[in-house]
């Protein structure tokens, strides 16, 4: 199943994204599936047909990030793996949509993309072992933790470099049926391939990281748990169009702009 959050110049709803021959289209739901079954209500939409697809989920509290959880990325930034998941939050005001810009502050002249497999937490989760995790995700979807890179350097915490104002797009919907254990994590910058890696190379598995964090932190329904990048980051700047795959979920495309 896949669930999107869209509009069609209205308050966001949410729909079922299905296809029958070649048109794709929405089977709108009644409600937030978050915190109720997922209800059609009838009501069906072209993709394409005044409709704009909004990121997936505002997360409710938070989003926790695993930095360098592939060994070839952690090499090429110049460190080891760490011996323990290396932690870190974005605010849910970072998060913006599928082909919504990511906007470059003006503090910054060094922004990167990293394409990511992203949890979506779907109940109440504390204290879970690595073998009951995954019946605590709602689904997964794909996600660009944009990072300032010069920021990061200086600052010696990672706040500001993560979290500004439309550093992680998320989308294009989540995909409840989706095994994470080995699917392919791409990204390319203006249609060039830039990053090309699988979840099997993941360092820490997706149901250790989720019971992980849930051993020091409640997490809660609509909570997203980034699970790092392959190696192949880079940066981006104005006018440029960064696409994010996650095999068997889709594209997230979101353009660059710098605004005067």
């Amino acid at each position: 199943m896949r669930i999107a959050r869209f509009t069609t110049g209205d308050d966001p709803r949410f729909g079922l994204v299905q296809t029958e021959g070649d048109t794709t289209y929405l089977a709108v739901l009644g409600g937030d599936p978050l915190y109720m079954p997922a209800m059609p209500t009838g009501e069906r939409i072209e993709l394409g047909d005044g409709v704009r697809l909004l990121a997936p989920v505002i997360p409710r509290s938070k989003v926790v990030a695993v930095g360098k959880n592939y060994a070839d990325h952690a090499k090429e930034m110049g460190g080891d793996v760490p011996t323990h998941p290396l932690l870190f939050f974005k605010p849910n005001t970072a998060v913006v949509g599928p082909d919504d810009p990511v906007v470059l502050p003006d503090w910054t002249q060094e922004v990167s993309y990293e394409a990511e497999l992203a949890v979506v937490i779907g109940k109440v989760c504390k204290g879970a072992t690595p073998e009951s995790a995954l019946s605590y995700v709602l689904g997964y979807t794909v996600a660009n933790d944009v990072t300032a890179r010069d920021a990061q350097r200086t600052d010696g915490q990672w706040a500001r470099a993560k979290g500004f104002d439309s550093s992680l797009p998320l989308g294009p919907w989540i995909d409840t049926d989706l095994d994470p254990e080995d699917v392919a994590v791409r990204s390319r910058v203006n249609g060039e391939l830039k990053q090309d890696g699988r979840t099997a190379d993941m360092v820490l598995d997706v149901p250790f990281l989720v019971s992980y964090v849930s051993q020091a932190m409640t997490l809660l329904p609509g909570d997203v748990i980034l699970t790092g990048t392959p190696a192949g980051v880079g940066l981006v700047d104005h006018g440029d169009v960064v696409e994010c795959e996650v095999e068997g979920i889709g594209v997230l495309r979101n353009p660059v702009l710098r605004r005067d």
